[in-house]
């Protein structure tokens, strides 16, 4: 897992320079604040193995749950209330007080709900977010449809990101009653942190309301991030491995298990137990574990989200008796196979059965492509900043050269045919 770029160093060095990106953009962001979201964001993904997920958090909005004084919030700030009597982990938004200086998209997006009272519609607002990404994007970014609260996009046929639109949100409650259970992980420490992070909203409702398209959905990206990237080495390969086994054994095709369900999971598996029983001779009793409670999850169409426990992950996710049936016995007979499920992994497989030296040159040079391609999106944003010329950019060009150097030298040295495949 390590040479395959999973290890602990790897994982810490992608955090941060996908941090530093953030902060180089977010430099000349005026209207709202970006940050790497997902997988990129834990680090446990290489530059191009998914799409990069990013979070615009508007400015100047704020939404609040019952209970917080409003005079207690700046006057620059525009204010919505949060009516939480709807499915667990969701919300409505009625406007509670309106500024001289609203955003376009949020003025376009509110409606009347008949009683007197102003909402904000999600479903709206994503149009509107559409609408203005479809307008100030360049020429050779294709925008595909939306898929819950994200903009897919595809940037020059390879590269691939989600955006997602938020509104920040002032939940306390709701942090307070996660950082109140019993645990064994994460520490005080940590636990504080998370609640200092926060929460935001999304504009996604719930799939079985009749109002999803008035409905958000609380999310807590930054809290999740930071949690993930406390998980030890064992936990976060256990949740990789997870992942894999989802996208090539079980391979959902409309997102009815995802990757969000497997990391609650891990979450989970670290909190309810010591710390010192993740060690490297039991990553597969772990992995066992996790598949024993995907398959309960699947059986029962139950999962309970960590940050809100009462938001059932698995409600409405679209799985039929026919998938029901295959993916609960599918993952049986991977618990049969007992340490051998991991054989069935093209990647893993490579590694193991692979003779040394192939499997370390590849490592060495697939790492370096990886760190050459963040560094030149971390560069990229700082030109952007600058407002230098890309095509004449010293470092940018030093590293277009060293890429190039890396590609023909495996190509033309490539022992087994690794890089190739």
């Amino acid at each position: 897992m390590t040479r395959l770029g999973y290890g602990e160093k790897m994982r810490r060095w992608r955090v941060a320079g996908y941090r530093e990106f953030d902060r180089l953009i977010n430099a000349s962001q005026s209207t709202s604040t970006l940050s790497t979201a997902g997988s990129k964001a834990e680090g446990l993904t290489c530059f191009l193995e998914s799409d990069h997920d990013f979070l615009f958090l508007l400015k100047n909005v704020i939404c609040l749950e019952a209970g917080i004084n409003l005079y207690s919030i700046p006057g620059g700030l525009q204010v919505y209330r949060m009516d939480t009597h709807v499915y667990p982990g969701h919300c409505i938004l009625l406007l509670e007080r309106q500024t001289s200086r609203c955003h376009k998209i949020i003025h376009n997006a509110l409606c009347d709900n008949g009683n007197g009272d102003v909402l904000l519609s999600s479903s709206l607002l994503l149009d509107e977010f559409s609408s203005e990404i479809a307008y100030t994007d360049q020429l050779e970014v294709v925008q595909h449809k939306c898929v819950g609260p994200s903009l897919p996009v595809t940037h020059g046929g390879i590269w691939h990101a989600d955006q997602v639109l938020a509104l920040r949100c002032l939940c306390p409650s709701v942090l307070h009653r996660w950082a109140a259970r019993p645990r064994h992980w994460p520490s005080p420490v940590i636990v504080k942190k998370v609640v200092i992070l926060g929460a935001i909203l999304t504009p996604v409702g719930f799939k079985g309301s009749e109002f999803k398209h008035m409905e958000w959905r609380i999310n807590f990206n930054s809290g999740e991030a930071e949690l993930v990237s406390n998980l030890n080495d064992i936990q976060a390969k256990v949740y990789v491995i997870l992942k894999m086994i989802i996208k090539d054994i079980i391979k959902p095709t409309n997102k009815e298990i995802t990757s969000y369900i497997l990391k609650n999971i891990v979450l989970w598996q670290a909190e309810r137990n010591p710390q010192t029983r993740f060690s490297a001779y039991s990553l597969l009793h772990w992995l066992h574990d996790g598949l024993r409670e995907l398959r309960t999850a699947i059986a029962k169409k139950h999962m309970p989200y960590y940050m809100i426990p009462e938001r059932n992950l698995m409600e409405a996710c679209g799985i039929n008796n026919k998938l029901h049936r295959k993916w609960v016995a599918d993952i049986t007979d991977m618990l049969e196979e007992g340490p051998g499920v991991i054989l069935r992994l093209e990647k893993i497989r490579k590694a193991i059965v692979g003779s040394p030296e192939p499997i370390l040159w590849y490592s060495k040079k697939r790492m370096e492509l990886e760190m050459l391609s963040l560094e030149a999106f971390k560069r990229l944003a700082e030109c952007r900043y600058e407002n230098e010329m890309l095509n004449s950019d010293f470092v940018l060009n030093s590293i277009r050269i060293r890429r190039r150097e890396v590609l023909i030298g495996a190509t033309t040295n490539d022992p087994g045919g690794l890089f190739c495949k």
